[in-house]
């Protein structure tokens, strides 16, 4: 391919002119750009080969600039300028340090996880807005790759690395009944003998709907499942209606419905789920996600 003359026309050389023109001087715009004199002067002299036209008058070591010079270093003002607002509007729209963050949860971590962090950031960044966007474990990790949430709150699995991850806290999985049921409160549950009960679930796509079929197969059978929802809330409705019994995290204990009651599971059917901040590694120096994780890891004694 030909050289061009504009090929060495480069923003920094128009950096450069611009610095040297409001410096007055070499030596003030080298200090200024944190560089020597007669790298100055090369990027001058170099601008002005690319140009083909005069930008100077030379008087011994000294460069006086033409009306030329103050046009292109206008110009060059507006091309900057223009230049770093398509920078920050770039980042802006595909999230990156913009003026709002998407933060996509699990229902279950909206009573007490969420409201956590959010005041977090409220103290740490107070002009940021919060845009909350729940979902299962599936949806907020294809939100998260497409682009549509900035992080998300989540159980951790192994099979993510594409994804950065800090872990927040564990929860027990809970065999969950209606406080009139038969099963005592204070003794632990064989699941192996509610092989006849009837069961309610979350969706496929869940970490809780994935800790409750795991502790089934530890139990030895299929569960005969009636009713299935996609938020946590219905769930703990649906037992409290009657409908079936089911597994929940210890987390909701908080707001369960009065007449739902926790009960442990015997040691071999315990289970524990790792929940935590998720977010892309291309955004780890994004510094919105840097103050989150900040929040997090300061919120994590008051979460566990």
């Amino acid at each position: 391919m030909p050289h061009r003359p504009d090929d060495d026309i480069t923003l920094r050389k128009l950096h450069i002119l611009r610095v040297f023109l409001e410096a007055g001087n070499l030596a003030r715009a080298a200090e200024s750009l944190d560089i020597s004199a007669v790298s100055v002067h090369r990027a001058l002299h170099s601008l002005e080969d690319a140009l083909r036209c005069p930008l100077f008058r030379h008087e011994g070591r000294h460069l006086h600039p033409t009306e030329a010079a103050h046009h292109l270093a206008e110009v060059a003002r507006e091309l900057l300028g223009t230049l770093a607002e398509g920078i920050r509007s770039t980042r802006a729209v595909a999230g990156y340090s913009s003026d709002r963050i998407r933060i996509g949860s699990l229902y279950s971590l909206t009573s007490r996880t969420v409201p956590t962090l959010v005041m977090g950031m409220k103290r740490r960044l107070p002009e940021l807005q919060t845009e909350l966007v729940l979902g299962s474990d599936a949806d907020l990790r294809q939100k998260l790759r497409n682009g549509a949430i900035d992080a998300a709150l989540m159980g951790s699995s192994g099979d993510m690395p594409d994804l950065e991850c800090e872990p927040l806290f564990e929860d027990d999985i809970h065999f969950a009944a209606p406080a009139d049921s038969h099963y005592p409160p204070d003794e632990p549950i064989d699941l192996a003998a509610c092989a006849s009960e009837r069961f309610v679930s979350l969706t496929e796509g869940f970490v809780t709907y994935q800790g409750f079929m795991e502790t089934f197969r530890v139990a030895g059978f299929t569960p005969d499942v009636v009713m299935q929802t996609e938020d946590i809330f219905s769930l703990m409705n649906l037992v409290s209606g009657g409908v079936g019994c089911t597994l929940l995290p210890g987390r909701v204990r908080g707001v369960l419905p009065p007449n739902v009651r926790l009960i442990t599971l015997q040691q071999r059917y315990r289970m524990r789920q790792t929940i935590a901040l998720h977010f892309l590694r291309t955004r780890e120096r994004d510094p919105n996600l840097l103050a989150l994780l900040a929040v997090c890891r300061t919120a994590k004694a008051a979460l566990s």
